[in-house]
């Protein structure tokens, strides 16, 4: 009983170990464009490309959160210029997630699990083209509690990591 219990916890070790660096391997980084950076995994559906980006700036700013804008593709499942957003906490259900740059808002219509999606494809063409033209947009997200945050994206290099991420998946 006792060898069980020395070699259970070593076992447990090597198979975390083993399975982060698979999952690290899936994941590539294929560039940085200014304040977007481009990456690459594989999925059981087939080859997923993103360009993502981090908040410059955040409010309320003693409030630090692991924010980030995404737009991706998904060739196996013919998905394109799927626009994602996560704010670092679960968005609060009663309230909209707004992207706004500009005099254009952006209203993400699904938010599960930290993160919210927009369900309109003609939608999320429009704001990729506007993203490729503007300098700056603002994400706001309520938490569960009903405060409001803001996050604002610089679009610096946005238009040559979408076309890296949607070349990398084509």
């Amino acid at each position: 009983m006792s060898i069980i219990k020395k070699i259970l916890p070593l076992f447990v070790i090597v198979l975390v170990t083993s399975v982060s660096k698979v999952y690290a391997q899936d994941l590539k980084k294929v560039g940085k464009y200014k304040d977007w950076e481009v990456m690459v995994m594989s999925e059981a559906s087939g080859k997923v490309c993103f360009a993502q980006s981090t908040p410059v700036l955040q409010a309320p700013k003693k409030n630090k959160r692991e924010a980030r804008l995404f737009v991706t593709f998904r060739p196996g499942e013919k998905i394109l210029n799927e626009i994602s957003t996560t704010a670092g906490y679960e968005f609060n259900k009663n309230n909209s997630v707004l992207a706004t740059s500009g005099n254009n808002k952006f209203k993400f219509d699904i938010k599960q699990q930290g993160f919210a999606w927009m369900t309109s494809a003609k939608k999320e063409k429009i704001m990729v083209k506007v993203m490729k033209k503007g300098s700056r947009i603002m994400v706001t997200g309520y938490n569960n509690k009903g405060s409001q945050t803001i996050d604002h994206y610089s679009l610096l290099g946005f238009t040559k990591a979408y076309k890296t991420a949607k070349k990398a998946c084509s």
